[in-house]
């Protein structure tokens, strides 16, 4: 059974936590009116699938990548998530100034990897 190189897994790993982190830690921006122990727990059931990928992801890639370029990878993997998630599920723009802050940490990304 062929298996898939490092960097895609752990990529492919952390591409899913962050959806379901996205979702655990924003989701709940669209239902202000349900009480906030109701929303707590749903997003703790959220996070269970988060960690679930997660855990592995950075077990995975330990070796591969150190913590520093891992932990980076999760941030741009985050920050590109989130602004899809945004724009199409809580109706956000993203304006010019998010598009540059975003830009100057994709450029320390490239430091980290360097």
């Amino acid at each position: 059974m062929p298996t898939l190189p490092i960097p895609f897994l752990t990529i492919g790993l952390l591409l899913m936590s962050n959806v379901f982190m996205t979702f655990a830690w924003y989701g709940h921006l669209k239902f202000k009116e349900a009480p906030l122990y109701i929303v707590i727990a749903i997003s703790w059931g959220i996070a269970l699938f988060e960690y679930c990928f997660q855990v592995p992801a950075n077990r995975i890639g330990s070796g591969y990548f150190n913590t520093a370029q891992l932990k980076t990878i999760q941030e741009v993997i985050t920050l590109s998530i989130f602004v899809v998630f945004s724009y199409f599920y809580l109706g956000e723009p993203v304006t010019w100034n998010h598009a540059i802050g975003f830009g100057f940490i994709a450029l320390g990304a490239f430091f980290i990897f360097k």
